[in-house]
């Protein structure tokens, strides 16, 4: 799944809506309703009224009044990822790109605009760049990431712990997948504030989006270079070194897909899965009360809460039906993994527990299923959990109606997590964390002042009172500390 810039749903940008007066200001061309625009302030809300209309498949517009589909159902989305006979990711077969209709100038076009990575492409071409990418992930010690992920979420803790405040939007949720993927990548030392704030301003689609986008394949570029002359054991020596031989640009273009992809969608199930613990004392409670595990709660949250709500696009290679609508050749399918999500014919009553059930559309499906997800899965699993033992009395530093989000048609992204707790000392990022203070270090190698020549030992001093044997970590808090990478 590839993020691009995020135009805005709602009114804020004029460019994207009909003039004040105008007829289009009502639903659609012959009553369809628009994913832009005053009636999209609320799109989980439209999900359910087009639901509610035309069923599991519903006609929509996107900007300009553009025609598309958005795909309601669970089982209609999984059909359609699942049928690369009847469905591709290549755009240039959408009739509104044959025929000028969605031009270049799009809003949505930096979505939907083909590009030659794995996710757009087909049959033996995807399976060259896919086996490149998949071969490359395989390569990732899974264990040393975690304990990577852990000390890196140490050191973003030590930045804020002793002021008593927070924002984990914009002080952890932000900053910990940049410092994981840079570290997998290969390039460590790129990582800093300033790679996470061009990726946002890519994702955000501003003014500067363009130098962004330079200054981050600027580094994957000369990243590029360096691990073709001298490899070593990292992601992109790997995929520069598989049977596949992708060039310079294909691996560049691949670096910049997996980086930003998998920044986009950990942020948001960072941010999300943070925002459930804090406002839900119910989750809270169970989390506290060993009930739910971290890995869990983040299950829950890929159901409730997807990183990505939508993926722009697939298109019909031929005639077909999907949720007893004709789809025509040519036409247009948003995969709808929020609104797949909540479908109530695997989703009867929305309170009920999700726990073990991984059948959730979050990471798409079918052949340009993420291939990366378990990393995602890690950065969340071990960044929560370190930041909770760190911080057990972290609460929400405003009323939950007060959080604001930016959303768009891919995806909702929490602005800000502000966030209260006793000031801590911070930690020694080498060391395993711990809910105790670390102990002081000792010398290894104790200097010696003197050399004391005594032939027979001292008496041993008086025996202290006995006392119980300390007990050791139990079974289960020792398969914790292994899950956890330490």
């Amino acid at each position: 799944m590839t993020p691009e810039p995020h135009p805005s749903t709602g009114t804020d940008d004029p460019t994207f809506g009909p003039p004040p007066g105008c007829p289009a200001h009502d639903p659609g061309l012959g009553g369809v309703r628009r994913l832009y625009g005053p009636e999209a302030e609320d799109l989980g809300d439209l999900y359910e009224k087009l639901r509610a209309e035309h069923g599991a498949v519903a006609p929509v517009l996107l900007h300009n009044d553009v025609p598309m589909w958005v795909v309601l159902g669970h089982t209609e989305n999984l059909h359609m990822v699942r049928s690369p006979s009847q469905y591709t990711r290549d755009s240039r077969v959408w009739t509104p790109v044959l025929d000028g209709t969605a031009g270049p100038d799009h809003p949505l076009m930096p979505h939907i605009a083909w590009q030659p990575i794995c996710s757009h492409a087909e049959g033996d071409e995807h399976l060259r760049l896919r086996g490149a990418v998949s071969g490359a992930i395989s390569t990732i010690d899974h264990r040393g990431i975690r304990r990577y992920i852990n000390r890196s979420s140490q050191a973003l803790v030590n930045r804020f712990c002793e002021e008593g405040r927070a924002d984990l939007v914009g002080q952890f949720a932000e900053h910990l997948p940049m410092a994981v993927m840079c570290e997998i990548l290969g390039m460590p030392d790129e990582y800093n504030d300033r790679m996470v704030q061009a990726a946002r301003d890519m994702l955000k689609g501003t003014e500067t989006a363009i130098a962004s986008n330079a200054y981050v394949m600027d580094a994957l570029m000369r990243l590029t270079a360096r691990r073709r002359a001298h490899p070593e054991g990292d992601f992109t020596s790997h995929l520069i070194n598989h049977p596949a031989q992708l060039s310079d640009d294909e691996v560049g273009q691949h670096l910049r897909l997996v980086l930003i992809a998998a920044y986009e969608a950990t942020t948001n199930l960072l941010a999300n899965v943070l925002r459930m613990v804090l406002t839900d004392p119910r989750f809270r409670a169970q989390l506290n009360g060993g009930q739910m595990t971290v890995p869990e709660a983040v299950e829950q949250s890929l159901w409730d809460e997807p990183p990505f709500s939508t993926v722009l696009g697939y298109f019909a290679k031929q005639e077909t039906e999907l949720g007893g609508q004709l789809i025509r050749k040519g036409d247009g399918l948003l995969l709808g993994i929020a609104p797949g999500n909540v479908d109530p014919h695997v989703r009867p009553d929305l309170s009920a527990n999700m726990q073990g059930n991984r059948s959730h559309l979050a990471f798409g499906g079918g052949p340009h299923e993420c291939p990366g997800q378990d990393v995602g899965r890690a950065i969340a699993d071990v960044g929560v959990d370190a930041l909770l033992m760190r911080l057990p009395d972290v609460q929400l530093d405003c009323a939950e109606d007060e959080l604001r989000w930016t959303a768009s048609i891919s995806s909702r992204h929490l602005v800000e997590l502000p966030v209260r707790f006793a000031p801590k000392e911070p930690q020694d990022v080498s060391q395993r964390p711990s809910l105790r203070p670390l102990p002081q270090p000792v010398p290894s190698r104790p200097v010696r002042t003197q050399q004391p020549q005594a032939t027979t030992p001292p008496p041993a001093p008086p025996a202290p009172p006995a006392a119980a044997p300390e007990r050791g970590p139990g079974a289960w808090q020792r398969f914790l500390r292994w899950w956890r990478g330490y």
